[in-house]
């Protein structure tokens, strides 16, 4: 029997605190944590599956971007319908290893950490899921969840959807997204069209879209675009494109 306790404002007993009473507190505190962690982690696995066959109508970036610029310039392509130099030339500049590991490139950060930052170790695939499922900006939250989700995108997207994606939502110029926006605002050709130093210039302006342009280059940016089709050559010949070219 629960023993009962006096109330000093009405003199009447009530029944005091029983060690079950705290125990369905604790299960409706336990159960309400669950549902809080479940839910955003059911959202987010639904929306890797779903974007696996689905293209993406717009990401956060895109959105922040529409408030600032209007109407934004992308139009979505299949990878089939941009050329092959551009996709390899995205990779060479971005994430040479792409096709070699499985969402991280343990080299390439470890690279990073040792240059102090100044340059990203993210691959492709840690990219496409901060453009489509998180923001933009450094921030350890956003890096956790980064590395929490790649892995899933890695699972149920191809190389060659998480590489199609990829070229479609990366902010190519202010209120930009995607090469065949940029093939044509840069220099007036579908992606499908262009060559190999055009796609090696759209690949060289990605780290700094706002401040670089593709259309007319600065010497930095020309000599960036040389080392990369360079390179994009390079992952041809060595096998390191397989995974994205039929």
């Amino acid at each position: 029997m629960a023993k009962k306790t006096t109330s000093k404002k009405s003199g009447k007993t009530a029944p005091a605190r029983t060690p079950a009473s705290g125990g369905r507190l604790l299960r409706w505190f336990r159960r309400w944590a669950l549902r809080i962690v479940l839910v955003p982690v059911t959202l987010v696995i639904v929306l890797v599956l779903l974007f696996s066959l689905v293209n993406p109508p717009i990401t956060l970036t895109m959105w922040q971007e529409h408030g600032k610029y209007g109407r934004l310039e992308r139009s979505w392509m299949p990878l089939d319908d941009i050329a092959p130099v551009m996709a390899r030339s995205v990779v060479a500049a971005e994430d040479a290893n792409f096709c070699l590991h499985w969402g991280f490139d343990v080299t390439a950060i470890r690279a990073a950490l040792e240059d102090g930052g100044a340059r990203g170790g993210s691959t492709i695939s840690q990219q496409v899921v901060k453009n489509v499922f998180l923001w933009q900006g450094r921030s350890w939250t956003r890096k956790a969840l980064e590395t929490l989700i790649t892995p899933l995108v890695e699972i149920f997207w191809s190389k060659r959807r998480i590489l199609e994606v990829y070229l479609n939502v990366a902010e190519t110029g202010e209120g930009v997204f995607g090469v065949e926006a940029a093939a044509q605002r840069a220099f007036g050709v579908p992606a499908a069209k262009l060559s190999a130093r055009q796609a090696a210039l759209i690949a060289a302006i990605l780290p700094a879209p706002r401040s670089r342009s593709a259309a007319k280059p600065s010497d930095r940016v020309s000599r960036r675009a040389r080392a990369i089709a360079d390179g994009a050559a390079t992952i041809r010949a060595d096998g390191r494109a397989a995974c994205f070219e039929d």
